[in-house]
């Protein structure tokens, strides 16, 4: 009796809910757009920039992130910067793609919002046609900083309403707790879009319990911090509240050592809601399909478990319910061998 070919978690669709599209911006478009814009950076070649990717902690991620962010000043920035990733998220059988965006990081060095949010909507656009890649927008509003900002982005992207598939809160967690944003949320929600909020990457787990309860979020980002609160676990388990997780990057920021001993199949074992994802790919070393293949390698990953994470994210993907369903039902196909013994790791 013939078998399946051999299994490969690169073949098989899936949805990336977790990425910034400012964390895109690979080491060569950083210089080329910096030459273009004529924008002042403190690197000169390639090597450069690749030596200063080595983090301690979040913040000094972010420092890092936030200089690279001045070389992004047009719509044609933000369009070529949205179709390069939209490119590559499509190689890597991603059928469904929400960016993180945070105008905001942008406005306040002058750059127009309506730049932002033109160049990626256009990119998108362009992206449905010829790539068959749905997604949008998670509006992003930064915890670090007053209230009345992140009000006054939710009413700028107004004019966006449809392209704008959420409301997410970014920025460095660590005395930042989410509470203070229910109004925001709340506003998001009256709007009719969905909510999500990074929580438990370096905060503790009370800022995931915090971001369900006050903001009433739809998914958790990150979350991997839940493992230190059982009731929480078991909560997160029987509501169903996916966890968008990033392994690489929760490696890169040494919020685990080593992927060895990343949570996420105990977390998955746990019965939650676990997706893959790459948060910042130009900055932590991998796209989607990077993090799926290095972490099933470091944790052991079987067959079924990868099949269950690319699942998982169409499950928690905010997409159109006919298209999750098709592909969903792709996974389901994938696995059938499973249950006669002919589908086999590589």
């Amino acid at each position: 009796m013939n078998s399946v070919p051999l299994f490969d978690i690169k073949a098989v669709p899936k949805a990336e809910l977790h990425v910034h599209v400012e964390g895109t911006l690979e080491p060569g478009m950083l210089l080329d757009f910096a030459r273009r814009n004529d924008v002042a950076i403190p690197y000169r070649s390639m090597n450069d920039i690749l030596s200063a990717y080595r983090f301690s902690d979040l913040q000094f991620f972010l420092e890092i992130y936030w200089a690279g962010l001045t070389v992004l000043r047009t719509e044609r920035d933000f369009y070529e910067l949205t179709r390069a990733y939209l490119t590559r998220a499509r190689e890597n059988n991603v059928v469904h793609a929400e960016i993180y965006v945070t105008p905001a990081d942008h406005t306040e060095r002058g750059v127009p919002f309506d730049a932002v949010m033109d160049g990626i909507s256009a990119a998108y656009a362009d992206a449905r046609l010829q790539r068959d890649i749905t997604g949008g927008v998670i509006l992003c509003v930064r915890r670090h900083k007053p209230v009345e900002e992140a009000f006054a982005a939710i009413e700028a992207a107004r004019r966006w309403r449809d392209g704008v598939v959420a409301l997410g809160l970014g920025g460095p967690e660590k005395g930042y707790p989410p509470g203070p944003f229910d109004e925001v949320f709340a506003r998001a929600r009256a709007l009719g879009w969905k909510t999500t909020a990074h929580a438990g990457e370096e905060g503790p787990p009370d800022y995931v319990t915090e971001a369900i309860d006050r903001l009433r979020v739809d998914r958790i980002d990150h979350g991997v911090q839940c493992e230190a609160d059982p009731a929480l676990m078991r909560r997160l388990a029987d509501e169903g509240t996916p966890l968008t997780v990033c392994p690489l990057s929760n490696v890169a920021l040494q919020i685990f050592p080593d992927l060895q001993r990343h949570n996420l199949r105990r977390l998955l074992h746990a019965g939650l809601c676990v997706t893959v994802n790459s948060d910042d790919p130009a900055y932590f070393g991998g796209h989607v399909n990077e993090n799926f293949v290095r972490a099933a390698a470091a944790l052991g990953l079987t067959v079924e478990e990868q099949l269950s994470l690319a699942d998982n994210s169409l499950k928690a993907a905010f997409m159109d319910e006919t298209r999750r369903q098709d592909y969903r039902r792709v996974i389901r196909d994938i696995r059938a061998p499973l249950h006669t013994g002919h589908l086999h790791d590589d």
